[in-house]
């Protein structure tokens, strides 16, 4: 009774594919998995070349003290904007002042010594010319109007130095710019080692960084000269800073100063790039990223599904003539648009390797191609 109604079922089956085939209605067909490829070919592109960097203001000043004594009064506060002039430190200047007034006392004393050595020159030189004194008694009165002399011209220093010192107790701002860290107190006792603080003229800002040895190479073609260095600095492109957050600085910089001196371990240049600070956003010790565009002629571009990752290393299957793939390891840059990666090494012009399904490919496996679907009347 079971194999009667295997058999019905089975001629149902047939009799209702035979039904829909004969009604015009297309049975789904069994399909291959098919892969994507592209045959290499080189380009030119630009890529973004990264480099940490470090922030500092080109005017940057560490304000240390000239003379010795106790702080008296500390005229501003860390983060402060000061102008060039302003007053940020006062110390004490009673010595300073104390000093002043005895330089001056003695410089008094010099000139009232010149004045009496002039008196007795002039009147033995009118006594030599009618004979009645020596020529000895001029010469020697001689000599000491010109030793009055020089006694009232170090008066005179001391006096200005004096006026220096007493001067150096009240600490201005060289540069107009942002007050650092004020690592002392009022009442502290300082010295002419001593760090009060620093100021960081910010209206433009370096960021100092180490360039790679590609550009290195690049720099040292483009000439010696300092004239040839200047010309190479100018072609270079505006470079752009990322500050840790990732958020990116709104105006553009410019290389400004390449150092002559590789470092021999890292093989690198350091480098400046200037950028305009005009609404005092940047400040000197940040950190973050400067991204320079460097055009690339005749790399190899590939997009990044087609290249897998094997732990530490890269492949790309190649195909051969067969339809067959082949892996091949290559090494790549990441170029910065988020799609493509540019081949250093491993793949030449004109090789044909999987793009899209790349992952899913073994080691020997035929790779089929879409073929164009055919309309069935």
């Amino acid at each position: 009774m079971k194999k009667k109604n295997a058999k019905l079922w089975t001629v149902v089956i047939a009799t209702a594919v035979s039904g829909l085939t004969a009604c015009g209605i297309d049975m789904p067909k069994e399909t291959k998995t098919s892969f994507e490829t592209m045959t290499v070919e080189k380009k030119d592109i630009t890529v973004p070349l990264k480099f940490s960097a470090k922030l500092k203001g080109q005017t940057d000043v560490t304000i240390t003290p000239q003379v010795s004594g106790q702080l008296m009064r500390i005229a501003v506060v860390e983060g402060q904007m000061v102008n060039k002039g302003q007053v940020l430190f006062v110390i004490d200047q009673r010595n300073a002042q104390l000093e002043l007034e005895a330089s001056r006392a003695n410089l008094q004393a010099a000139l009232a010594q010149e004045n009496s050595a002039k008196l007795e020159y002039e009147s033995n030189k009118n006594l030599f010319e009618k004979g009645i004194v020596s020529r000895y008694m001029l010469d020697n009165s001689e000599n000491s109007y010109k030793q009055a002399q020089a006694s009232v011209a170090q008066a005179r220093a001391q006096v200005d130095r004096s006026k220096v010192n007493l001067g150096f107790c009240t600490i201005t701002a060289p540069v107009t710019g942002v007050i650092g860290e004020i690592p002392v107190r009022t009442g502290d006792q300082v010295s002419p080692g001593t760090q009060l603080t620093m100021v960081s003229g910010n209206t433009s800002m370096d960021a100092e960084f180490s360039v790679s040895e590609a550009l290195v190479e690049e720099a040292v073609s483009s000439g010696a000269t300092k004239e040839d260095k200047a010309r190479y600095m100018a072609a270079l492109p505006p470079v752009t800073f990322i500050m840790k957050n990732g958020t990116e600085y709104p105006h553009k910089g410019r290389i400004s100063s390449l150092t002559g001196v590789v470092d021999a371990t890292t093989g690198s240049l350091g480098a400046k790039a200037s950028f305009p600070n005009p609404d005092g956003h940047l400040f000197s010790g940040v950190q973050g990223t400067v991204i320079m565009p460097y055009s690339q002629k005749d790399v190899i571009v590939v997009p990044q599904v087609a290249v897998v990752k094997l732990q530490d290393k890269q492949l790309v299957y190649k195909v051969n003539a067969d339809s067959t793939a082949t892996a091949v390891y290559v090494t790549t840059q990441d170029i910065g648009n988020g799609q493509d990666f540019m081949v250093t090494s491993g793949l030449n012009v004109g090789d044909k390797i999987v793009t899209v399904g790349a992952n899913n490919v073994q080691e020997g496996q035929q790779v089929l191609f879409p073929e164009a679907p055919k309309n069935e009347k």
